[in-house]
């Protein structure tokens, strides 16, 4: 009891310790290609925060599989180098009775990676695509401010006002500058208002202005001078573009009804990867417990440069898999086990070969006549 809750402690404290590191990280890298979005125009710079948290919270999933793993293997090694490991040997224990211990640790954060796989991720990327293309498909209006130049979401209007007073609709000293069919036409004026017409569409009227129609080194370049002039505003309603796979709740990847084969194995394929992430850190953990063995004498971090390796190989076959699945190459019910089940083969070979040293092991499978020979 004093070895497991002594485990159980270490693991805690270091599994939260990667989690935030690994957190920072992703974070900073959100925080740097997000304002480069906003810096392109591509998204709303107010949004910016709730981007980052949005896509934050998609990828807790990943983050956490990644954190189980390498916790596992930083506890087990430190207990190797610092020879903990002898006396949990000497106790009469051996590395089998790891297995408990850590699964019982292990379990409910399989549990949470579940949940943010198949609930969290879809509605994360959903709502990421909402606020991206309600920015996108804004209505020129919203984009007025006073003492700033702003173009339409389409580039075909930038306007200009120097005051705005948005309790009266007033504005004053406008600048529009419109470009259609290849013909620039500019229209100034000191003072106008905002109009709001029937059926949500909005204007802008402007009072005692002036209006350049053409190129002035073209002979139809005109000036015209008048009372009042209006600019149509297209309040456009922003439309939820259809749910893209990564974005589909577990209802949608799970409804047969659409005749599209394509269609229905993308919903496949991605239902297959969220069901495997669970089921990845199930046996990323069950790798770490005899892959964390360190020579003490030796002292040595190389189990870390397998982790790294076995991680990525295992994470790339499961996306390899996928992929195939959303090409129709096989099926949904092929593509989801062997790649657990290997894993799981490898832990156990592992642990058996970590139980019994593999030069032993081997020689009680060779018939004692063929070592004659």
């Amino acid at each position: 009891m004093i070895f497991k809750e002594a485990l159980r402690r270490e693991l805690s404290f270091t599994t939260g310790g990667v989690f935030l590191v690994l957190v920072t990280i992703m974070v900073t890298t959100l925080v740097i290609r997000i304002l480069g979005y906003a810096a392109n125009g591509t998204v709303n710079p107010e949004d910016a925060v709730v981007l980052i948290a949005l896509a934050t919270l998609g990828y807790l999933a990943v983050l956490l599989t990644v954190s189980l793993f390498v916790a596992t293997l930083i506890v087990l090694v430190r207990w190797y180098k610092d020879s903990e490991m002898i006396v949990w040997f000497t106790s009469g224990l051996s590395i089998s009775n790891l297995i408990r211990p850590i699964l019982q640790f292990a379990t409910p954060l399989i549990i949470i990676i579940a949940l943010l796989a198949l609930f969290v991720w879809p509605w994360a990327n959903r709502e990421t695509t909402l606020i991206s293309q309600r920015f996108q498909q804004r209505d020129d209006v919203s984009m007025v401010s006073a003492g700033q130049f702003k173009e339409s979401a389409r580039a075909e209007r930038v306007f200009f006002i120097e005051e705005l007073d948005v309790d009266k609709s007033e504005v004053k000293n406008i600048f529009v500058a419109d470009n259609k069919n290849g013909r620039l036409n500019i229209a100034v004026a000191s003072t106008g208002y905002i109009k709001n017409s029937e059926g949500g569409e909005k204007s802008i009227v402007l009072h005692h202005g002036r209006r350049y129609e053409g190129q002035p080194t073209q002979s139809d370049f005109r000036i015209l001078e008048f009372n009042d002039y209006t600019t149509k505003i297209r309040s456009k309603e922003t439309l939820a573009p259809a749910p893209r796979d990564r974005e589909k709740t577990i209802t949608e990847l799970l409804n047969l009804n659409d005749s599209n084969p394509a269609t229905l194995n993308a919903n496949r394929a991605e239902l297959l990867w969220r069901i495997g992430l669970p089921l990845m850190a199930l046996g990323l953990v069950l790798i770490a417990i005899p892959l964390a063995y360190v020579n003490p004498r030796l002292g040595n971090y190389t189990a870390m440069f397998y982790a790294v390796l076995i991680y990525l190989i295992y994470s790339n076959l499961l996306n390899l898999t996928q992929n195939f699945v959303a090409q129709g190459k096989f099926s949904v019910f092929v593509g989801i086990w062997p790649i657990h089940l290997l894993a799981l083969l490898i832990a156990t070979v592992l642990i058996r070969n970590r139980i019994n040293p593999s030069v032993k092991w081997w020689r009680r499978q060779i018939p004692a006549s063929f070592m004659k020979k």
